[in-house]
């Protein structure tokens, strides 16, 4: 076993107000999302108005070079404390159980709980019950530790992955439907509805012995065959640099005397199940800025000299900048994904290209309308299968960074629960 519960019950904050109208300007997309499109932000500000929302108290990527960046940040840090006060009400020992309804007509469920940041590592590595599924890129971690370290909330995108295949935990977790839901409303921006419900007491009991269960030797052994390996019980699926921010306001809490108990050794989160038929992995696209697309593509078949053109045996890429698209295959690749051996030529690139960066979109036709713009360069190329994700982590470590995506951008975790961390 994991010796320890490392998911399960807190206290967990929401707004006083619980009317669809309220809920509806309260939650937001994550942060990580629609990072190069300042129009979608603005509707966002404009559906929000005045109102209490963790717009508020969560920081866009978008705005994270902003020459007012100091004052967001202090903004937000204030917002926190102002909202615990006077916007949320605290649920004791609590988990929620949520549906999300999305465009699609599909329906993703979650269990919303705290999770132990002691069990987390996000090295390649790592054989922590709770890891990254890919790699975190350690310059993105200060700037979110300068916004969550002042912070007196956290309020969740991130969304971790287990594997119940027999549905145990979450036949479970359905249970909670018996009672009234706690929320119910429309998500702003296409975010399609959400309905929580409140766990509580013997459920909540029951849930927590459950997953306790998916960490168990003999099950992770049989189950992955992995003989000499730790079980590896709830992979991130995404947010993992929210995650990673977590463990590192906590241990820099930790190192300046913060007790066990203290709450930022936690962080809250939504489960997931792996086997949830609404769960869609999505490939993160790339996009190049400062770059023209036929020296780039020029750069990429010097790089890889096996690199043809045309769709073939192997990876396969499309390469759009303008009205042009052009087809390249890598018949003998070494990496196990395109989005790997695509990541390695880029990091080398941009490495000898200091002016030039690189955005990972979400969405097909996102990636063709910002690689419409000047010197932007697109490129599109097959994912991974979800069910190849835990064998992957187990035996190889995390995945190239932004591998995949659950889901498409408005499909993302919306902010909604909060909890306090300090």
């Amino acid at each position: 076993m994991t010796n320890k519960k490392i998911f399960g019950r807190t206290e967990i904050l929401l707004p006083r107000d619980l009317s669809q109208a309220a809920l509806h300007k309260w939650s937001v997309v994550a942060c990580d999302q629609y990072t190069s499109d300042p129009d979608y932000w603005e509707a966002v500000e404009s559906v929000v108005g005045d109102a209490p929302s963790t717009r508020r108290i969560t920081y866009p990527e978008l705005f994270l070079n902003a020459p007012d960046k100091d004052a967001r940040i202090a903004a937000i840090a204030k917002a926190t404390e102002e909202y615990r006060e006077t916007v949320l009400s605290a649920y004791p020992d609590a988990m929620i159980y949520v549906e999300r309804a999305m465009k699609n007509g599909k329906k993703r469920c979650g269990i919303v709980g705290a999770f132990d940041l002691e069990a987390y590592s996000y090295a390649k590595d790592s054989q922590t019950p709770i890891r990254a599924t890919e790699g975190t890129v350690l310059s993105r971690i200060p700037p979110r530790v300068q916004i969550r370290r002042d912070a007196a909330v956290e309020s969740p995108h991130v969304m971790i992955l287990c594997d119940d295949k027999e549905q145990k935990l979450f036949s479970a977790a359905r249970k909670a439907k018996e009672a009234a839901p706690i929320y119910d409303f429309d998500l702003m921006q296409n975010g399609g509805r959400i309905t929580g419900w409140l766990i509580t007491d013997a459920l909540a009991d029951e849930i927590e012995a459950l997953a306790l269960e998916l960490g168990c030797e003999k099950a992770f052994e049989d189950k992955y065959h992995a003989d000499g390996k730790a079980p590896l019980v709830f992979p991130v699926g995404d947010g993992n640099h929210s995650l990673a921010t977590a463990k590192a306001c906590w241990e820099e809490r930790k190192a300046n005397g913060a007790p066990a108990t203290h709450p930022a050794r936690f962080a809250l989160a939504e489960l997931v199940n792996l086997h949830d038929e609404a769960l869609e992995f999505e490939p993160i696209y790339r996009v190049v800025f400062g770059a023209d697309g036929e020296a780039l593509l020029a750069d990429m078949k010097a790089f890889y000299p096996a690199l043809t053109d045309g769709t073939a045996d192997g990876h396969t890429f499309e390469v759009v900048y303008g009205g042009t698209t052009r087809t390249v295959t890598h018949p003998a690749p070494t990496a196990q994904l395109p989005v790997g051996t695509l990541q390695v030529f880029l990091d080398a690139w941009l490495a000898e290209h200091p002016d030039a960066e690189v955005d990972y979109i979400h969405g097909i036709d996102a990636t063709k309308k910002l690689a419409q713009g000047e010197h932007a360069v697109g490129f599109l190329f097959n994912g991974m299968e979800k069910d190849d994700l835990f064998r992957t982590v187990i035996f190889d470590g995390a995945l190239p960074r932004k591998t995949f995506s659950m889901g498409e951008a408005d499909e993302k975790r919306y902010y909604l629960e909060c909890r306090a961390i300090r």
